[in-house]
């Protein structure tokens, strides 16, 4: 043992939950589906790609050597598309699952008839490669930590023996090229898989012995108590571990990891402590290290409708995420990633050309849509797409959400880099050039555009917020100019966009509802205790809902290009908490609160959706815009109960997100 990790894990199901008790929700109960509930799968990642493991020991989704590059296990999407399975012959489901804690380790323990094992999973983190060199993808200063660019498997058989089983199979390109395997080390514990016309190459290393059927390799070995076996699988020139011993202490390194960045940040004494923490992991594990870029989900194409056409592809990184990105990391002290963030936005902003809503990991602008017809999709949903076709969409929250961001950066630092007023100007300017026309709204709706009410306030914060910095900055004279058209602009959004009930709208032609209005509050669009915002925060919770979760908008009200009906969206639940909270309905944003709570998976992760009968969870996975909206939603509920139970003369106000 060494540095207090505890290399002997727990060893029965009577140290936790058992499997068959975490998955007692209607979701996990999936008929005869070859896929596993999305919410059952565990999330690894090392800041540059991640995997998906499913409750079998199945590594049915990773993709290299970017999180947005080709599968080479893509299984999640067509069961033919590549798989990487480590454990117990004969036998699918294990007793238990956990993260180590303060980690994403990923633990399995599997009881057998005459044994049981433990499986840790982990994408490995190491000191910071790059001494001699430049690594060629970091924009952001270098830090003392870096991705090995290993899946690293280990086993350990605590009780009895098992027959242990290892099947690799690579399918490179989406599914479209198998590997070819061939011995590179001595005896058979190291094979490298290659394909004709692909650059990316794989390594094995084990001490199991390796055999190769075509493009799959094989091992299967009897462990008996005390045994242990590792797996690595690399892809670049860092090398990977080569015996047990190794492996081992490269795990503990990488959990000593995570247990000190989560470390760094300040949570509160409250149950609800570790759903915080585990948002925190997971949006840690979804930024791209190299620039600080926050992806939207680690997957493609898992459908927000089942057997539907509603499939996207998550893995690029959206501008309007960056408020709520920053306010979140802010909150629970995590300024390092904040300010890392913030400078991935400075960079896509700076150029000339107009903003667009969304950019890949590293700021690449032409994100093309195509789709791929070999694959058959998650339960059959296609079509599959990589490539998002909205990110030339014109939606005019893009300005809001950066000068928002900027500004809430800037009262955090008490100061803005001088380099940066610049591009805020422009930003400025172009809410100032387009706020009077219409866009396809905060969801891109793939119909009509219209004058959508979310898109609306969007540019008016852009100006307001832009009015504030001038202020900061001793413009007053840019101040005051801009400060006139905002006041424009709310005057134009309360004449236009509130129906005869007040309550606001989807957008000026229309009486529907639509959930992004409950950010309007949030965003100090109007105090919380305006008749109006009041009468948008409980229509919504009363009408846009189903069995009590958010919708983000009726499909039947709405021309959003698609067919079929959606899940409800888990972030717009969160937000309605926040509103909640906001017009002082306490006790029913904490009863929300819990709900969706218990809504998580297993492993404490959410999906893009929740279906509000049956519980399952939709769409891409895991997603971190709710995980960013629970992280502001948990926060509120604490704060305004923590304002509710302080002495009178001691009481401050909840934070809500600027």
């Amino acid at each position: 043992m060494s540095n207090g990790f505890d290399p002997h894990p727990h060893t029965g199901p009577q140290f936790g939950q058992t499997w068959e008790a975490q998955i007692q929700s209607p979701e996990s109960f999936h008929g005869v589906s070859p896929y596993p509930p999305i919410a059952d799968y565990g999330f690894l990642s090392d800041g540059e790609v991640s995997a998906l493991v499913a409750p079998s020991g199945n590594i049915e989704w990773l993709c290299l050597p970017r999180f947005d590059s080709p599968s080479v296990f893509g299984s999640i999407l067509d069961r033919s598309a590549g798989n990487f399975r480590l454990g117990p012959a004969d036998i699918n489901v294990p007793s238990h699952r956990r993260y180590l804690p303060g980690t994403n380790v990923l633990e399995t323990s599997w009881g057998t008839g005459d044994g049981w094992i433990i499986v840790r999973d982990v994408l490995l983190i190491g000191p910071w490669h790059h001494d001699k060199d430049r690594s060629g993808t970091h924009r952001r200063a270098p830090t003392d930590y870096d991705a090995d660019h290993v899946l690293l498997r280990m086993v350990r058989c605590v009780h009895g023996e098992v027959q242990l089983t290892l099947d690799c199979k690579p399918v490179f390109d989406y599914g479209q090229v198998p590997a070819q395997w061939e011995y590179t080390g001595e005896a058979y514990h190291e094979g490298l898989a290659t394909a004709p016309g692909i650059d990316l190459q794989l390594r094995l290393n084990t001490d199991m012995n390796l055999g190769f059927e075509g493009p799959r390799t094989t091992a299967r070995t009897m462990l008996k108590e005390g045994d242990v076996r590792f797996v690595a699988l690399s892809w670049s020139e860092h090398p990977a571990p080569q015996h047990y011993d190794e492996a081992y202490d490269r795990l503990v390194w990488t959990a000593h990891h995570w247990q000190n960045w989560l470390a760094r940040g300040t949570f509160p004494d409250h149950p609800w402590r570790g759903y915080l923490e585990r948002s925190a992991l997971t949006l840690k594990g979804l930024t791209y290290a190299p620039t600080g870029a926050l992806i939207a989900a680690a997957t493609t194409s898992l459908p927000e409708t089942p057997g539907g056409e509603r499939n996207w592809d998550y893995r690029f990184s959206w501008i309007r995420d960056s408020t709520f990105t920053l306010w979140g990391l802010y909150t629970l002290g995590f300024d390092w990633e904040a300010n890392d963030f913030f400078y991935f936005i400075a960079d896509v902003a700076a150029g000339e050309d107009d903003l667009q809503i969304m950019y890949g990991v590293a700021g690449e602008k032409e994100l093309t849509e195509r789709v791929l017809g070999q694959l058959h999709g998650y339960e059959g949903a296609s079509p599959v797409r990589i490539g998002n076709g909205a990110y030339d969409q014109r939606q005019h929250d893009v300005w809001g959400a950066v000068l928002d961001s900027f500004y809430l950066h800037t009262k955090s630092r008490d100061g803005m880099p001088e380099e940066i007023w610049p591009i805020l100007k422009r930003q400025v300017t172009a809410a100032l050039e387009h706020w009077r026309g219409t866009d396809h709204g905060m969801w891109e709706v793939r119909g009509k555009p219209q004058h959508f009410t979310s898109s609306k306030v969007m540019c008016w914060v852009a100006v307001d917020r832009g009015a504030r910095l001038a202020r900061l900055r001793e413009e007053h004279d840019l101040a005051a100019e801009w400060q006139v058209v905002a006041d424009e602009i709310h005057a134009d959004i309360c004449e236009n966009a509130v129906d005869e009930r007040g309550v606001f709208t989807q957008h000026y032609d229309t009486d529907a509802l639509d959930a992004s209005c409950l950010l309007l509050p949030l965003l100090r669009f109007l105090p919380p205790n305006d008749p109006r915002i009041r009468n948008t925060v409980l229509a919504i919770a009363d009408e846009l809902t189903e069995d009590g979760l958010v919708l983000r908008y009726r499909t039947d009200e709405t021309d959003d290009g698609l067919s079929g009906e959606e899940g409800s969206f888990t972030i717009c639940s969160f937000w309605l908490v926040s509103a909640l909270v906001e017009i002082g309905e306490l006790p029913r944003a904490r009863e929300l609160c819990e709900r969706l709570l218990g809504f998580a998976s297993p492993l404490q992760l959410y999906a893009e959706e929740i279906d509000p009968r049956s519980g399952r969870h939709l769409g891409n996975f895991p997603q971190a815009f709710t995980h960013l909206a629970l992280i502001n939603a948990v926060m509120h509920v604490i704060r305004a109960e923590m304002e509710t139970n302080a002495p009178r003369d001691k009481t401050t106000s909840p934070r809500a997100t600027p």
